[in-house]
């Protein structure tokens, strides 16, 4: 309590803890502390939490902050005057602060030391500080090379890393800042992570071969019930009263003719003053009116739209009591069943699709209103009545006394005695937010009135004030019902007039002289912060003030400090009266009004810990996790009650277990209507002994709380089977974890006590989930110390981890209709990813703790089981494939030079090159002879302006276009070797020019650099300054306008093996290789190509990729000089501006064979997957397209590819036509498809499997299986193996590894300056540990397998397929499994509508992923959860960091490819400007 002093009298009194569990008996002591009061019952209450708290606090953890970027959240508008929920405050409340300070604020972190921003080679970490935690898994495949990496910005058009061979640079450019803002939070975040887990390790689930996860075994000492079997309980008998009457109309009609100015009832407007009174006399007329208009008057004179025993809804607003009350009893009277509803405001209302189920159940196709209400129902612009989704239709029927039609004297209401025919339906919500009606019959209608009134001691003419919702439960029971057989007045206090004067029903109370209050523990709490000291407020005439939430275990606290306030008004202790109702069961128990002077009844004080177990025991050690509750008295008259086990059969609980309370009596519930399956697992409950005999044949009702039975026989609820949490087989109460979460000084940071609580599954357990509304004035900090106080006091108090606790804005949480929150519509939007909250904690490596053990590698040699005879390896066949024969090369075949020639003198005029433009048109074009007469001045002025000796390096510096083919053909011709580098990008030359500086730094022998006008201005331009050097570029030769000239002679390379170009690449590790290609290389790679796909003089083809590097570069430069055929350019970025373009030339020059890259499909996909009818009405079609051949290095993208099929079939594009091909740094080319062979199969592999290194093929649609299409067929003169990457031994079929490649267009080896001839033999030269011990392979660093098909050969040979899993160099190894980036982030994506594109990659054991918001900034941080769900339920891992960025972020190279070693460098470096940062706990 808090007192402010004046006169030496209190002013004013609030306690913010009394709503909440109590752990003590609570009386009314106070003391001071800190220049405020607190009354015993708060003291104690905190108490739990300051000792729960007090545990950490010596620790001094320092939770990393999440990092949010400001324009996240935006607070929404605060709907004024809407009241407090809970106790735990409301807005004229200040910052009450707690005694002490429970968690250390200091931010503790220490800065990590020089984190890697990079990857090695293949996997290989850099030695890590002291710091860092020491058991680090080893990647299982350990190059002896290590190449020098060097971390640049970069944009997704530029290439940011160079993995050349110098010596060693200094050591500064190996890492990140040290001082890191990212790198201290991880480390704080790893700190958070030393802490042991709970449960021990004895109750981790266990992984067995197939990874298949078991349920933990029991503790032994986990607490059992010793007692006895219960005995059912018996309530005192039904009492016979010889005046019942034989139905409830039947009283009503008695009332009416014989008391009918006797006052029903009373209803306040919105101040709280009575509106109107309606007299019995007057119910009774105006019920006989309606039910007469319902039965008569509705339709056509000889058509009756009502009979009897149909359904009626009754949508009537909480402030018109009057009116529900005479369309209820005009109902009953008419023998129709009436349906009460909620009034509908909106489409979006909470549940209301549900509440249409019911209707729609039900065969309800009439609703009663009243005027205002119909006038206030949405609407639609022609003025009908909105249709609500998943509603009937229904004919809307106003209820108004001027509509109603007075009955002709000779017509009368049947009355007949109650039978158990229904007689109306109540609607129920469960706890997955179904809304289902129960019935409830006549007879039980009238014999729970009998029963009520004989627990309560009704009698004529009392005064009843009600402050409950009189449409269902308690409200209706008493206030409508019951009030109506006993000729009571009752005062209905409806919700609005609670939200405008809380105090409202307690000076009813005092007007009126009322005998009982109907109210909630949230009404008595209102009362006690609306106290003013109002003298003149009486509650001494009172005789039952009924707690209709009695059964909630903290309503003993409100009790107490309500009582505590009011006893000095009056107000006598043994006039409260708790009971337990239940919608199925109706009331179950209820207090009886204790006589003046004899003693309260006693509290148990329970262990929250055997609570957790379904047992009971009394607390006598741990004061901190006890639960006081009260007792809602004994079991009502005529009722028999027992205990069952809430899960599996009905069987009987012991004395000292909790279980459901189950009951039997005529007056209760009798079905779900319409739904009898359900009915009979509720209402027909057969309870059966311990040996599953039954012990009767009286069926009981499922009641749906959880409780016991006390000394005395009486009855105690502990909780709802709604508010039951299965956590690791235990039981958590949700009401209870809402009550210590209110206690850890919420007034700062949660908006008028707005929690809710349930728990998702995800991972084969329940998780539980805390969501908060969160105070528009609250700051990011306090509401983050906040979080993690409540999470460190509920691990304590309830020993359970919380997966996850959600800040929102205020007023945002869905709504019951009488303001509390809709607990399963919150749950729904958590799932769904709607909730947008604006602070998060995730916490899954507290409380996910049955994770398979991590798997333990063992040493791994050669053996006995890899004996290999001829081709068999341990049994099978080797996993080896080949491409047909290459044939003999011949000597005029060896250069590309003498081909050029040779075509340029036979067919000169033959095109070979056409370049299109944004709009489709021809820009250029290269004949044989203009190609070669361009090459020849270039080689000309190369020789003199540039002086170029012979093997020097040119840097190739062009937009895609015929200028760089004829450079490149320039440099052959003068003796150069050419090397293609991209140009910068004019908008971003930050960025992308320091990469372009470095290629030519890293090429001493870069003599001189060739290109356009346009891009020599912007290599020498100001903005070009900024970023590099430009005073110390090599020589710039402008090759837009040179002389005609011939140079000398031109140049014929010695011998094949002499180096044809530099080919420069951005692996998919985010690192640019430089490898050498000769001469022979190239011949042999061209002549590959012409084979597979039949290239000839005639044929022509169309590429739309980018030509810097790989078989791009081989297609846009060389092939069609080697073959002759005309290739028709169709430059990338053009499609920014014409979508169509690639598709369009397709149609219009009737290309049969295309060449694209992953990101052209992708463009293509996103950007006309919606326009294919418009591309048909342009005639575009696709029809004539044999192949189109995605170029990649990568495991194929079989989602993107079937889409990219789909999408344009309607277009003509065959399902065949899409291929793949696979190409790495020591083999530009090992697969493609090609004209002839079978088509690509699909395979489907067991993920679990891939994991463990091994392949496991399944069926398609399998659970965890990945689909898998083949890269392409394997080249002419191409063989690959599958090896061990440990041991370097050959594995057998369907077996995964490494894939080794021979092959005479293998590259010659990684260019260097000094020489590196161990990374030349590790890579390029290496050799079988066993088998073929002489044959020289090259490296892919691949991994992938062989699988022998049924499909044929063109010669007849069965088809060897190879499917390439994914890069050795970004897998992940984590819980000693290896990992594939791109299976986790397919799950990722799926996760949400609003992810456009993620990447994942590791730092420091942690798993951290990076998403691309494409939608608002308000769904940020909706992500979390999602993708940490997503991740933990199909990869079986624990999400480290959660990073939310813009779109266009993750880096990606010109084949479509993420860089995500580069990304990871951008992360630490704190360089990312993410929207929203989440380290989860």
């Amino acid at each position: 309590f808090r007192f402010q002093w004046k006169n030496r009298h209190p002013l004013r009194i609030k306690c913010f803890f009394c709503r909440h569990i109590s752990l003590k008996l609570a009386h009314c002591e106070f003391h001071a502390q800190k220049g405020f009061l607190f009354c015993v019952c708060a003291d104690i209450h905190s108490e739990a939490v300051q000792a729960a708290l007090a545990k950490h606090k010596e620790e001094k953890m320092a939770l990393p902050m999440p990092t949010k970027r400001r324009s996240t959240y935006v607070p929404s508008p605060i709907e004024t005057r809407t009241p407090p929920d809970s106790s735990s405050g409301s807005e004229d409340e200040t910052s009450a602060r707690s005694p002490d300070s429970w968690i250390n604020r200091t931010v503790q972190g220490s800065s990590t030391s020089s984190s890697a921003s990079s990857t090695l080679s293949h996997g290989e970490a850099k030695p890590q500080p002291q710091s860092q935690p020491k058991s680090q898994p080893q990647p299982q495949y350990k190059p002896q090379y290590q190449p020098l990496v060097v971390p640049i910005d970069v944009q997704a058009i530029a290439c940011v890393t160079v993995c050349f061979l110098p010596p060693p640079l200094s050591a500064h450019l190996l890492g990140v800042p040290v001082n890191s803002r990212v790198s201290t939070k991880i480390q704080q975040l790893l700190n958070t992570l030393k802490r042991p887990k709970r449960p021990p390790l004895s109750e981790f689930f266990t992984d067995d071969a197939e990874e298949i996860v078991e349920v933990p075994q029991p503790d032994p000492n986990t607490p059992k019930p010793e007692g006895r079997q219960i005995m059912p309980v018996k309530g005192e008998p039904l009492g016979v009263v010889s005046n019942w009457p034989p139905a409830l109309q039947a009283a009503l009609a008695r009332w009416g003719a014989t008391q009918g100015k006797s006052p029903a009832l009373t209803a306040l407007d919105i101040t709280g003053k009575p509106l109107y009174t309606l007299t019995y006399g007057k119910l009774w007329s105006r019920s006989v009116k309606l039910a007469y208009t319902l039965l008569n008057k509705l339709g056509t004179k000889n058509e009756q739209i009502l009979k009897p025993g149909d359904k009626v809804a009754l949508v009537y607003p909480n402030s018109d009591p009057g009116m529900f009350w005479v369309a209820f009893y005009g109902c009953l009277l008419a023998e129709v069943i009436p349906v009460p509803i909620e009034v509908p405001l909106s489409r979006k209302d909470a549940g209301i699709c549900q509440v249409g189920f019911l209707l729609g159940s039900c065969g309800v196709g009439l609703a009663l209103t009243s005027e205002i209400c119909l006038k206030g129902l949405p609407k639609t612009p022609t003025g009908e009545i909105l249709q609500f989704k998943g509603w009937p239709r229904l004919k809307w029927v106003v209820t108004d006394t001027k509509y109603l039609t007075k009955p002709s004297k000779d017509w009368q209401p049947h009355i007949p005695t109650a039978n158990t025919d229904p007689s109306y339906i109540e609607y129920k919500a469960s706890k997955d937010g179904t809304v289902v009606g129960v019935a409830v019959s006549k007879v039980a209608m009238l014999t729970h009135c009998q029963a009520l009134t004989q627990a309560c001691n009704y009698s004529e003419g009392e005064t009843l004030v009600n402050v409950l919702d009189f449409k269902k439960d308690m409200g209706l029971w008493h206030g409508v019902l019951t009030a109506v057989m006993n000729r009571i007045h009752t005062i209905s206090v409806p919700y609005a007039v609670m939200k405008a004067c809380p105090l409202s029903w307690v000076q009813r109370v005092h007007i009126h002289k009322a005998r009982i209050a109907l109210v909630k523990c949230r009404d008595l709490h209102w009362a006690m912060m609306a106290h003013r000291e109002q003298r003149d407020t009486s509650l001494a005439s009172l005789r039952m003030l009924i707690v209709a939430d009695g059964a909630n275990p903290w309503s003993v606290s409100s009790c107490d400090a309500f009582l505590n306030v009011f006893q000095s008004h009056g107000l006598k202790p043994e006039v409260i009266c708790p009971c337990a109702t239940s919608p199925e069961a109706m009331t179950v128990a209820i207090r009886r009004p204790g006589v003046p002077g004899t003693p309260l009844p006693a509290r148990a004080i329970l262990s929250l810990g055997g609570l957790s177990h379904g047992v009971i025991r009394v607390n006598t050690e741990d004061k901190n996790s006890a639960l006081t509750v009260q007792d809602v008295g004994h079991v009502m008259p005529g009722a028999l009650m027992c205990t069952v086990r809430p899960d599996g059969p009905p069987q009987l609980c012991k004395t000292d277990e909790i279980g459901e309370i189950i009951i039997n009596s005529r007056a209760g519930g009798n079905m779900y209507y319409g739904l009898p399956g359900v009915t009979k697992n509720t209402f027909e409950v057969i309870p059966v002994n311990s040996n599953g005999v039954p012990i009767g044949e009286i069926p009981f009702v499922r009641s749906g709380l959880l409780g016991f039975v006390g000394p005395g026989s009486l009855i105690f609820v502990v909780g709802k089977i709604e508010g039951l949490l299965m956590v690791s087989g235990r039981r958590h109460n949700a009401d209870d974890l809402v009550a210590t979460a209110l206690a850890v000084e919420p007034v700062k940071t949660v908006y008028r006590g707005r929690i809710a609580v349930f728990s998702v599954t995800v991972f084969y357990d329940e998780r539980v989930a805390i969501v908060a509304e969160q105070r528009p004035d609250a700051s990011e900090e306090d509401s983050f110390q906040w979080m993690s106080r409540v999470l460190q006091a509920i691990d304590s108090i309830h020993q359970v981890g919380l997966y996850c606790l959600a800040l929102v804005p205020a007023n945002t949480l869905p709504k019951t209709p009488l303001g509390g929150i809709h607990i399963s519509d919150t749950k729904q939007f958590f799932l769904d990813g709607n909730l947008h909250p604006c602070n998060i904690l995730m916490c899954p490596h507290t409380c996910v703790t049955n994770l398979p053990k991590p798997r333990q590698k063992q040493p791994v040699g050669v053996g006995p089981a890899s004996v290999m005879v001829g081709n068999l390896v341990a049994g099978k066949r080797i996993a080896q494939a080949a491409g047909r024969d290459l044939g003999v090369i011949d000597d005029q075949d060896l250069y590309l030079t003498e081909a050029l020639q040779w075509r340029a003198q036979t067919d000169a005029d033959h095109v070979l090159f056409v370049l299109l433009n944004a709009k489709g048109v021809t820009v250029s074009t290269a004949t044989c002879l203009q190609l070669h007469k361009r090459a020849e001045k270039i080689a000309a002025a190369l020789t003199e302006k540039g002086s170029i000796n012979t093997g020097e390096n040119v840097v190739l510096l062009y937009p895609p276009g015929i200028d760089l083919i004829a450079a490149f053909y320039g440099c052959l011709y003068a003796g150069c070797v050419p090397v293609n580098v991209r140009p910068p990008h004019p908008q971003n030359l930050a960025a992308t020019l320091p990469t372009v500086r470095m290629i030519i730094d890293v090429s001493v022998f870069s003599a001189c650099i060739l290109t356009t006008q346009g891009l020599m201005r912007t290599l020498r331009s100001k903005e070009a300054a900024a970023s590099v050097n430009i005073k110390t570029w090599p020589t710039i030769i402008d090759t837009d306008d040179l002389p005609r000239r011939r140079p000398p002679q031109i140049y014929k390379p010695p011998t094949a093996e002499m180096i044809a170009y530099l080919d420069f690449s951005v692996s998919t590790t985010g690192m640019l290789t430089g490898v050498k290609i000769s001469h022979a290389a190239v011949s042999a790679l061209c002549r590959s190509v012409k084979l597979q796909c039949e290239l000839y003089s005639s044929r022509q083809i169309a590429i739309c990729l980018d030509p810097y590097c790989g078989l791009g570069f081989v297609l846009w430069c060389l092939a069609s000089v080697y073959s002759g055929h005309q290739t028709v350019l169709i430059p990338p970025f053009e499609l920014e501006s014409c979508l169509s373009l690639w598709l369009s030339t397709l149609s219009q020059y009737r290309i049969r064979d295309t060449f694209c890259s992953y990101s052209v499909m992708e463009l293509c996909t996103k950007g006309l997957g919606s326009q294919t009818e418009l591309l048909k009405a342009r005639g575009v079609s696709l029809s004539c397209v044999r192949s189109c051949v995605v170029i990649a290095e990568e495991r194929p993208r079989l989602a993107l590819s079937h889409s990219f099929t789909k999408l344009f079939k309607d277009i003509g594009l065959s399902s065949r036509a899409v291929s793949t091909t696979f190409g790495s740094r020591v083999n530009l080319a090992v697969c493609l498809q090609g004209t002839t062979g079978p088509d690509p199969c699909t395979v489907y592999v067991d993920m679990k499997s891939l994991r463990h290194d091994r392949v496991r093929l399944v069926e398609r649609g399998a659970p965890q299986s990945l689909p898998l299409m083949e890269s392409g067929k394997i080249l002419p003169g191409v063989r690959v193996i599958i090896v061990n990457p440990e041991t370097r031994g050959p594995l057998g079929d369907s077996h995964l590894g490494e894939i080794w490649v021979n092959s005479p267009h293998n590259a010659s080896g990684y260019y260097t300056i000094y020489g590196e001839e161990s990374l030349q033999a590790n890579h390029f030269n290496t050799k079988l540990s066993f088998g073929d011990p002489q044959t020289l392979w090259a490296r892919t660093g691949y991994l992938g397998f062989v699988k022998r098909t049924e499909l044929l050969e063109a010669n007849g040979d069965r088809h060897d397929a190879l499917f390439v899993v994914g890069s050795l160099d970004e897998t992940l190894e984590l819980r000693g499994l290896r990992y594939h980036p791109t299976d986790i982030e397919i799950s990722v994506s799926r996760a949400h509508r609003s992810i456009a594109e993620s990447a994942v990659f590791t730092w420091t054991n942690l798993l951290v992923v990076v998403s691309e918001l494409c939608g608002s900034e308000q769904d940020a941080l909706d992500l979390v959860p999602l993708i940490t769900n997503a991740v933990l339920e199909e990869h079986h891992l624990i999400v480290g960091v959660v990073v939310i960025v813009d779109p266009g972020v993750i880096p990606i190279n010109s084949r479509g490819e993420k860089q995500r070693m580069h990304l990871r460098d951008s992360f630490l470096a704190d360089q990312l400007d993410p929207i929203y940062v989440a380290y989860n706990m």
